[in-house]
């Protein structure tokens, strides 16, 4: 990626240009010390002036927005602007639209040269000297100020979407920090102090500005293109509404424009560069094959995924096919520029300033997904996350909650309530293969936990539970459910992460771990396509790894029912975390035999021990229920039972477990073996040498004598009732379905 930069021949301001800004993908304003304001056509080339100031000098100004969250603004054309008298006293004021003082939120003894809004508007950014001060607009709210430069701090920034700041001060450094005052980049000193700095909306990127330098640079640090213009210093920046190009105010009265080029996109053996603002170059890595793509428009964004290429330009959207580069699909565009484009396999994902919609790839609107107080401007691709059947959403008024809705149809998913999670959420991923009632969900939260849950909500407590510490970055596969992630100083692959949903202990036999200390501070996790993991290290560079071919092989199999093949490949590959992941997939699945084969070969000989249990017990139902409660679904195991009439037997799974409370409720309501869990209970205290303090215990066993003569016949007798029901019933195919 670089920038293509212009200037005009001679400059059109006779004095320092202080501030630009955009009104229109094509349209720009400038304000100088000449106290003239000049407009700017890009499409035509004409420059006209609009205003002369009166003896004032411009230091900053600002459009009001077209739009807020999707909303069209009414007052779009105002603007407000400041002068140099404004800022120096240590006040920061609030007003209204229409002029008048709202409140002074900060007096101090030392200038503001520059603030920012927090993305929800709730609390205000401002300098002091070489602080940086978070001020909440709630009286008697913390206050969060720290040193941020060795030097006067110049400018800072603060994006809505990745809630990232932005400073640059005359210690000649640009810096990035998290909204908690966290520093995650400082630059190398430059050469002159950092004049200007601004994020692009999505905050995908930003752009510094010094004496001579505008660089262009990735939200987390590292630079993509530094160039040299004759500009002096650049003292403020303004980015398109589109995102495609900058304007910079130049202390020797031009302004400079530069658009964003050569951006590159990869998938498998393509690679695709936007050459120019309309044309894209297509390149195939095994034959060397080139095509142009020419587009009517300027490209705006890009995504190559899963055989498709969509591309959106100013007015419409272009989906490509990798098999064929000459015919695209191309249909308009509903509304304003489009923000981000997710892929998955059967179909996209494309938002814009009014919603969220989701199309085939043969461009038909299968679902346009809304939630309420939806603001569509701050989503991006870590709060959004789309499969084949399902899409996700992080609210950001509350980023506990996390937005679940069927992908073709664009409801909510389930019972309609969104997943809570117990503190914020930083990203969310789906799993992309398999059945959608085994959809997954993983998320990393605030603390760097990474969690797993199912996406069907049944009303009930949902199980999320914890996978990883330390996680900064993952990514699921793009063919089989395996999640990788970088943990701390180590890669982390979960070749099989619903494990824990089926025997939690196997769960760290099931995982792939490396050095990850080469990749240095801050890597981050671009794609996972077969068995090649792209990493981006902290100064931009990529890495590839690749991880091992067979669980992917293995997964494949399973899905497909070929258990002999899968022990197969098992005993070829000779791989303890392999048996693990295909012992889970076998319980996962009730397929008891190659359960207990896998197991057998990690060593695992108590659960091989109950298995061989399991396939003793007379009934199906009995069978089923145990496998049930080896996966840790006991309440799932009890119901079944009682569905199946099997009393005795759900009593007696309550009294192996423990749950004596249970037992005797299940006992007394069904009027069948009280005495039978009396006596187990009486065995268990005295073993203990314990005596019965329970209230309700000692009610029912007033009076009534234990003779185990009698509870063993009557047991040995329900056994022989379960053996001569299941010998009557025709064999019957039964499904049980596992909530998560």
């Amino acid at each position: 990626m670089r920038l293509k930069t212009s200037l005009s021949k001679e400059p059109k301001h006779k004095e320092l240009v202080s501030c630009v800004g955009w009104t229109t993908a094509d349209e720009l304003y400038s304000c100088s010390d000449d106290h003239q304001i000049m407009k700017w056509n890009l499409l035509t080339s004409e420059t006209t002036p609009v205003a002369k100031l009166p003896d004032i000098y411009p230091i900053d100004f600002h459009w009001f927005p077209r739009s807020v969250g999707g909303k069209k603004q009414t007052h779009a054309e105002n603007f407000v602007l400041t002068s140099s008298d404004v800022g120096e006293d240590g006040q920061i004021k609030i007003w209204s639209k229409s002029g008048m003082l709202r409140s002074t939120l900060v007096q101090q003894g030392t200038p503001v040269y520059s603030v920012a809004w927090s993305p929800d508007s709730g609390k205000v950014l401002y300098t002091s000297g070489k602080q940086l001060i978070i001020k909440p607009l709630q009286p008697n709210a913390k206050v969060l100020q720290w040193k941020a430069h060795d030097g006067v701090i110049l400018k800072v920034d603060w994006n809505s979407v990745n809630d990232l700041i932005l400073s640059a001060g005359e210690d000649c450094k640009y810096k990035v920090w998290d909204s908690y005052g966290r520093l995650l980049y400082s630059s190398q000193p430059h050469e002159y102090p950092i004049t200007s700095v601004a994020w692009a909306l999505d905050g995908e990127l930003f752009a510094v500005g010094s004496f001579h330098t505008l660089r262009l640079c990735d939200k987390t640090g590292w630079s993509y293109a530094l160039e040299k213009p004759n500009t002096g210093s650049i003292f403020n920046i303004a980015w398109s509404i589109d995102g495609t190009q900058i304007a910079g105010a130049c202390g020797n009265g031009h302004v400079i424009f530069a658009h964003v080029v050569e951006q590159r996109w990869e998938w498998k053996n393509f690679e695709i560069t936007l050459t120019k603002r309309r044309t894209m170059e297509v390149r195939n890595v095994i034959n060397d094959a080139m095509d142009l793509l020419e587009f009517r428009d300027r490209v705006i964004k890009a995504s190559l995924n899963y055989g498709h290429l969509v591309v959106s330009t100013s007015l419409q959207c272009y989906v490509f096919s990798t098999k064929n580069w000459n015919t695209p699909l191309i249909f308009d565009l509903k509304e304003g520029t489009v923000s981000l484009i997710l892929q998955a396999e059967r179909h996209f994902l494309l938002i814009d300033g009014g919603g969220i919609y989701i199309y085939s790839y043969d461009g038909r609107l299968i679902s346009s997904p809304k939630f309420p107080g939806m603001r569509t401007d701050i989503l991006n691709a870590q709060s959004v996350s789309l499969s084949n059947d399902t899409l996700v959403i992080r609210d950001k008024a509350d980023e506990k909650v996390i937005y679940l809705f069927e992908a073709l149809t664009g409801k909510p998913l389930g019972d309609g309530k969104p997943l809570t999670h117990k503190t914020e959420i930083v990203e969310i991923a789906l799993d992309q293969k398999g059945l959608t009632n085994e959809r997954k969900i993983a998320f990393i939260d605030k603390n760097r936990d990474l969690y797993i849950t199912s996406v069907k909500r049944f009303g009930k407590e949902q199980k999320i539970i914890k996978i990883g510490t330390m996680v900064h970055t993952l990514a699921w596969n793009d063919a089989a459910n395996i999640l990788c992630g970088l943990q701390d100083t180590r890669f982390t692959v979960w070749y099989y992460p619903n494990t824990v949903y089926v025997d939690k202990d196997l769960l760290p036999k099931t995982l792939c771990e490396k050095d990850a200390s080469e990749f240095s501070k801050n890597p981050q996790i671009v794609r996972f396509v077969g068995n090649q993991v792209t990493i981006r290290r902290a100064d931009g560079s990529l890495i590839h790894l690749s991880v091992s071919p067979y669980p992917a092989i293995l997964h494949e199999y399973i899905s497909s029912s070929k258990w002999a093949d899968a022990v197969r490949l098992c005993r070829f590959v000779k791989d303890q975390t392999m048996w693990a992941c295909l012992a889970a997939m076998a319980v996962a699945n009730k397929d008891m035999t190659t359960a207990e084969i896998a197991y057998a070969a990690i060593g695992e000989i108590d659960k091989v021990q109950y298995i061989n249990s399991i396939k003793d017990l007379p009934s199906k139902e009995s069978r089923m229920a145990h496998i049930l409660m080896f996966s840790g679904n006991i309440q799932d195991a009890e119901t079944l039972l009682l569905q199946a009439g099997l009393i005795y037997q759900a009593i007696q799974v309550n009294i192996n477990l423990y749950n004596w409370n249970r037992a005797l409720e299940l006992a007394v309501k069904h009027k069948t073996h009280v005495d039978t869990v009396l006596a187990y209970r009486q065995k268990f205290l005295e073993d203990f040498g314990k005596k019965e303090t329970n209230k309700q215990f000692l009610q029912y066993a007033e009076g009534l004598e234990v003779d185990w003569d009698k509870i063993k016949a009557k047991i040995e007798m329900e056994i022989a009732k379960e053996r001569e029901r299941a010998a009557s019933t025709p064999p019957v195919r039964t499904s049980v379905t596992v909530q998560h």
